[in-house]
Parts: C-alpha cells; structure tokens; sequence
C-alpha cells in the first residue's frame, strides 16, 4: 500500500477483509489527499475505471494504451498512479465521502473483470478555536466517523513525539487528548494516528500557540564604551496572520522590563529596578520610569516587539534584565537575560612615565570561567611585543613603560574561538618633564638643609648646657693641732 502525502494531513488506507468481496475501507481528510490503492493485475494492457456513489459513468478511466479521460467535475482533483491502478484524491471535499468502486478488465475471456468497492470514511481533530498562550491547557479529540474493533489510536506532538511519554499529558478514551502548560515548542501540527490491523491513518490539526520568543541561551556579553551598545531582544512570536489585538483579547494585565543589578555593578545590589512599564491605556503604551539611556523606539512602533536598546554601556549595567507581560489567570510570560560588561583599566590611569611599571586589567567585575579566555593586542611597537600565543592573562604587566608603549591597547573576549566583545583603553606614556626633577631637586636640598638645620640647633643647646651648669668644689679637711670635739665649750 502506497502513501502519500497532502499538505493538512497524511492518509492511509486502512484495509478490513471480508469473505466473498474485497471491501476497502479507507480515511480521509477534508481538504487532503488520499490514494485508494489498487495494486498491478492482469497484463499489460488492462482497461481501468473508477466510479463515484452511484454513478454508472466512470470519473476517470485509462485505456490498454494508456490514454486517460477525466470527468470535468473531477478535473484537477483525481489521477491514477503511474505504477498500479490507485486513484489518487486531492484537495478532498465534503461529498467526496462516499462509495468509489474500481473496475479492471483485461479483455481476456480467461480472466473475468475485477470489481474492488473502496469505502471512504471521515477522520479529523477537534480543537479550540482561539490560539493558546504559553502555560494555559491544549485539549485535543480525534474525530473518527466509524471505530472498527481491534483499532488503536495515538497522539504525536509537533516533534513527532508520542505523548504517552510526555508527563503533561492525559489521554481520555484514546480520541481525547490534554495537554497542561504547552509552551512555544508545542506550536505546529498535531497528529491523530489511527492503526488497524498493522497499518494507519493520520489526521492533522495546527495548533498556535503564542509566546515570547526564546531567550538568549548564554549572557549577552558587550564592553564598557561610549560608542557601544546593549540590545535586550525581545518580541512575541506569533503567526503573522495573528496581532496585537489577539493578545489583548487573552487579557493582558501589564507589562514591563525589569533590571537586577550584579554584585559586579557596584551600586544598586540585590535592587530590582523597573526600566519601562506598560500602562494599558487606552491607548496601550510603554513608559520609561528609570532614565540609563534606553532607547525604546521598538515598543512604540510596535507592540509586539519589546526589544530594549541602551546606548553608552557602563559597568553599572552588569545584571539581569526581564521583560514580562502579564494576563489574566495570574499568567506571565517572562524572559530573562544576564548582560556582563568586559572593561578593561590602568593601575597609573590614561597617563603614565617611561621607566613605570603599569598593570593594565581585563575584567567583568568577577573572575573568568573556564571557557572565556582573554587576548591582548598591543600597539604596534610596544615593548612587550611579540606576546606569547593567546589565551593571555587577564592582568597584564607592563614592568617599565616605554614611549613604544604609547597607543591603543585591546582586550578581546572569546569563547571557543568565537569573539564575545572586546574593549579598548588608551595608554598615553610621558618622559618626565625637566620642571619636574628640578621641584624634585630643590624639595630633596630643602628638606636636607632642614635636617642639617635641626641638628645644628641641638648640637648648639646641648653645648650651652654644658657651659651654663656650677662646678661643684673639692670637699676640705681641718687640720688644727688641737681639735675639739663637736658641741659648745666654755672659754
């Protein structure tokens, strides 16, 4: 049996054997194909003839040399394969789910004329007509005009994924089917698979589903810079036959961009900032509460598109930034994306003297990972060229500035070869001027003359004291001849 495949739905014959005729049952969907296979019989020269219901007059006939004749009501909708007898039925109708019987006659008086009657049943997938957003409940029924016993049914995503297997999923006497919290990867075609005796029959249904579109999977990286900028994408991703009144007719709450500076940012930690808010109108419009230079041109031409830009990064704008709407049901769809901000800075400034040492470093405000790696491309005729093979340091030393080490220098910022950002600082490198050394020379003489000074002056005090202090005399004996004791005595 031969399928083939329309562009809403794919149908196969499905056959049910009966004693005595050779009944085919086949399914199919409006506005699809379908093949009522008859396979090769007889010889090569076999006259073929389809009928419809209860018509005598055939819709399509081949003869044994091959010419075709097509009803004019049938023109464009039915063929007949180029390797069997099937009849091929496109762009199906309502009406068209009747009985089509296939005579084959060889004009051989040994082989009688075969007569196969095809009974084309009705088979499609009911669901709710309004699109879905992300976190609401999709709720599916497969729609079969006749169950045979011994038929199976199941249910493949989008992804062609079988939704037994999917946790979210509940599945009601085989034709019902429920689906909680679908998301953007459950937007496309959903298919009924109906099996019967090892073969089966598909009925499609497209399902929308709408979101915000996919979040950036890694940090947005860009660098400190008055000539650079941040871009925050962010936008619903809907069908373009579907707006922005759609979205409101779900009951949209508010909107609005939120930003969360990083320890890195160095003010505001642990806050949570809201940028622009969504005030509902009507008219519905965007509104700018925190001034950092945003430019929010998107929003206000379009709705659906809440792309952010910000002109004139700094380090300040290192965090997590959020874009939400909200819906009623306590619904949001958020997305969420951290923005590192490479800046690179001198331990001596935009200035620095031949013969200093200058650290130059490269940094987003937190150590790198692993899979970040740093190269610096120096001015042209820097002393430290020629630099070793990157990944370089992240600090890079310069031990004695020279007047080559003047210019723009480079930090670029990778990952698996693949350049993130890179930021720029300008070294400018002096000789120090004349003026300068003499200040230095006569700082050094003065402050020598006033040591000089001070020792002089405590040399000079400690001598007057010396000078300035009575000699104490040598301690006299008497000598007298007749020595009187101590005390009064009388003449």
């Amino acid at each position: 049996m031969k399928c083939v495949s329309g562009f809403l739905s794919i149908l196969i014959a499905l056959f049910i054997p009966s004693t005595g005729a050779e009944d085919v049952v086949v399914y199919g969907q409006v506005g699809g194909t379908v093949t009522l296979p008859r396979s090769k019989w007889g010889s090569e020269r076999v006259w073929v003839k389809w009928y419809f219901g209860t018509n005598t007059q055939a819709v399509i006939s081949r003869n044994a040399y091959g010419r075709e004749t097509i009803d004019q009501s049938w023109k464009d909708r039915l063929s007949l394969s180029r390797t069997d007898f099937s009849l091929i039925i496109n762009n199906i109708r309502l009406e068209d789910f009747k009985t089509f019987k296939c005579e084959l006659n060889d004009h051989s008086p040994e082989i009688p004329t075969s007569v196969t009657t095809f009974r084309l049943f009705h088979v499609s997938v009911q669901r709710q007509d309004s699109p879905l957003l992300a976190g609401e409940t999709l709720t599916l029924k497969c729609d079969i005009e006749k169950i045979f016993e011994g038929m199976q049914i199941r249910w493949l995503s989008p992804q062609k994924q079988d939704l037994k297997k999917d946790t979210r999923a509940q599945i009601t006497n085989d034709v019902r089917l429920t689906v909680r919290m679908v998301t953007s990867q459950d937007h496309g075609v959903w298919t009924c698979v109906v099996t019967y005796q090892g073969r089966e029959a598909h009925a499609n249904t497209p399902v929308t589903v709408m979101d915000l579109s996919p979040a950036l999977p890694k940090p947005v990286y860009t660098s400190v810079s008055s000539h650079s900028f941040l871009n925050l994408p962010c936008s619903f991703s809907i069908p373009p036959h579907l707006s922005w009144s759609d979205l409101q007719a779900k009951g949209i709450r508010g909107g609005r961009w939120t930003f969360t500076p990083s320890p890195a940012a160095g003010s505001f930690t642990g806050v949570v900032l809201t940028l622009v808010n969504l005030t509902l109108g009507p008219p519905s419009s965007w509104v700018v509460l925190q001034n950092k230079g945003l430019d929010v041109s998107a929003l206000l031409r379009n709705n659906l598109n809440l792309t952010l830009l910000k002109k004139e990064v700094t380090e300040e704008d290192r965090g997590e930034y959020t874009c939400a709407v909200e819906f009623q049901g306590d619904l949001i769809l958020n997305r969420t994306m951290c923005v590192e901000v490479l800046q690179v800075f001198s331990s001596s400034g935009p200035v620095a003297f031949v013969g200093q040492e200058v650290n130059l470093t490269c940094t987003l405000g937190h150590p790198l990972n692993s899979d970040l790696e740093v190269k610096w491309i120096p001015p042209r005729h820097s002393s430290l060229l020629p630099l070793r093979s990157s990944p370089h340091p992240a600090l890079l030393t310069i031990p004695e500035a020279r007047d080559g080490d003047s210019g723009r220098w480079r930090c670029q910022l990778s990952r698996n070869k693949t350049l993130l950002t890179s930021v720029d600082i300008t070294l400018k490198i002096e000789r120090v001027p004349v003026d300068v050394w003499l200040l230095v020379t006569i700082c050094a003489a003065a402050v020598i003359f006033i040591l000089l000074l001070i020792l002089t002056v405590i040399l000079i005090r400690r001598h007057r004291q010396r000078v300035m202090l009575p000699r104490r005399g040598k301690r006299r004996f008497c000598h007298c001849k007749d020595p009187k004791p101590k005390g009064f005595h009388k003449n």
